[in-house]
């Protein structure tokens, strides 16, 4: 069988690289710089929760001996025919690129690599950087020219957390190559390696493009619903109602509202087109809008409460959405900020966090032994445990903000509590 080095064994990487080693085609070395992501996996052991099926393949793969991980990239990569990078690329705070993480795997990719060895990039990119920025650099480092010595694909990953097992297969897989020769042998790895369907497009700047315009449509879709949320905030008009009524037309894909957009995809991406060039507009005006939420939430807090100066705001929800623990751009550090800079005392809830956890983000974990001092509540990530929440137990709250609309509003006015919603009064 041939050998399949998967690099970066995150939230996205692990369950490829199980699902590849359980394809019957491939051996695969998971490839990570974490020690500790990298000794639990040579357990057949997931340090990634929540994902359904992970565990049985890893597991599997791990028994039957198609799977093994390392910390050594550049020695995996000597070993393989196939070569699959799924490093994040990050966005500093002034929305520059960081390709940090990336830029690090892509040496010891060239340090490693051998004649004929097929490589894919799946992390989300910037148009032209798999050709421009990694195959250049790692014929630099290799002394390897492209599309003669090494083949280079792209293919974008385009799953989501807690599905990612059905996603592989049930979402077509967009393929590209340098050259002819390199896309029919990355058409060819993904059969095998997923059995899924495949989509090629014409080179790789196109795949890349298509990831981030993915991204970039539901950040401006969002942005749409949470503008004309707020206007109908304003005339007493209910979104909820509204969104269903009018999407019963079949051209009317109206998207949900919220307190805001977080998340490792749809706030970053934006800024891969932003940072290349693109003149303002729509995209950068999404961004603003959905940023934005956080505050108009906080504003609706105000008006029932009045001053927020101590008073004491309970957040349920640390992660960027519901059941995923992860808080990369989470609209929660947001409300927190906001909720701070106007004297409140915040504290969060989070079934997924330990309190130790959540105070690391400089704010309060909740108690039930505060319970009866909390003012309002905010909801900003609707995990599972939520929609039994014991909204009764807090005698004292005044208000509960729903970010996601998801609460039954009769029920928290029977306790005596203002309801407010994104567009939803």
């Amino acid at each position: 069988m041939e050998t399949v080095t998967v690099v970066g064994l995150g939230k996205i990487g692990l369950p490829l690289a199980a699902v590849i080693a359980n394809s019957g085609y491939f051996n695969v070395i998971g490839a990570d710089s974490n020690e500790k992501v990298v000794e639990t996996a040579n357990k057949g052991i997931s340090h990634i929760q929540n994902e359904p099926g992970l565990e049985e393949l890893l597991y599997n793969a791990w028994k039957t001996g198609t799977f093994r991980a390392t910390t050594v990239t550049a020695k995996a990569v000597s070993q393989s025919d196939v070569v699959v990078v799924i490093v994040p690329v990050l966005v500093k705070e002034d929305g520059k690129i960081n390709y940090e993480f990336i830029d690090a795997a892509v040496e010891d990719i060239g340090k490693g690599i051998r004649k004929g060895t097929l490589v894919i990039f799946e992390t989300t990119l910037p148009a032209g950087d798999t050709r421009n920025r990694f195959g250049k650099r790692i014929e630099e480092i290799s002394g390897l020219q492209l599309g003669t010595d090494f083949h280079l694909g792209y293919s974008p990953e385009r799953v989501y957390s807690n599905r990612i097992i059905q996603d592989l297969s049930n979402y077509p897989k967009i393929v590209s190559g340098d050259n002819e020769k390199s896309l029919e042998l990355v058409k060819s790895f993904y059969k095998r390696a997923l059995n899924c369907d495949i989509l090629p497009v014409s080179n790789l700047e196109t795949a890349e493009f298509t990831k981030v315009a993915e991204s970039v449509y539901r950040d401006v879709n969002i942005a749409l619903a949470n503008e004309l949320a707020v206007f109908a905030d304003s005339l007493g008009v209910n979104m909820k109602e509204v969104i269903h009524a009018a999407n019963s037309q079949p051209f009317s894909h109206l998207h949900y509202p919220g307190v805001g957009v977080g998340g490792h995809c749809i706030p970053v991406y934006p800024y891969f087109f932003i940072n290349k060039g693109l003149k303002k507009g729509l995209v950068h005006l999404s961004r603003e809008v959905n940023d934005h939420m956080a505050k108009y939430a906080v504003d609706q807090v105000e008006r029932i409460l009045g001053s927020l100066q101590d008073q004491n705001i309970l957040i349920l929800g640390l992660s960027f959405r519901e059941n995923v623990k992860e808080t990369t751009k989470s609209s929660a550090l947001l409300l927190a900020d906001k909720l701070k800079q106007r004297g409140a005392i915040v504290y969060v809830d989070d079934p997924l966090y330990s309190s130790e956890e959540i105070a690391a983000f400089q704010v309060l974990p909740y108690s039930e032994a505060i319970r009866e001092k909390i003012d309002a509540i905010i909801l900003q990530a609707f995990h599972d445990q939520y929609k039994n929440f014991p909204f009764d137990h807090f005698p004292n709250c005044r208000m509960v903000l729903d970010g996601r609309n998801q609460l039954d509003k009769k029920k928290i006015e029977d306790l005596g509590m203002k309801y407010r919603g994104i567009g939803v009064q």
